[in-house]
């Protein structure tokens, strides 16, 4: 997911995806405890995509403040 993606969605639709990407973090964390992650990268692009997420949330509920 790029950053130029993320900004052009709407903070309720920021949010939705926030929640679907936990929810796969859930999933792939129990996955890997099993040992029946095949796609171990996965792991890393969804906490990636999670933080960017978050970010552009806060850089937007911060630019409506001011």
């Amino acid at each position: 997911m790029k950053a130029a993606d993320v900004r052009a969605k709407t903070p309720d639709q920021l949010n939705d995806e926030l929640a679907s990407l936990k929810k796969e973090q859930f999933n792939l964390r129990f996955q890997r405890a099993t040992g029946q992650l095949e796609k171990t990268a996965r792991v890393r692009q969804i906490r990636r995509d999670i933080a960017r997420i978050k970010t552009i949330l806060a850089e937007k509920s911060a630019a409506t403040k001011a």
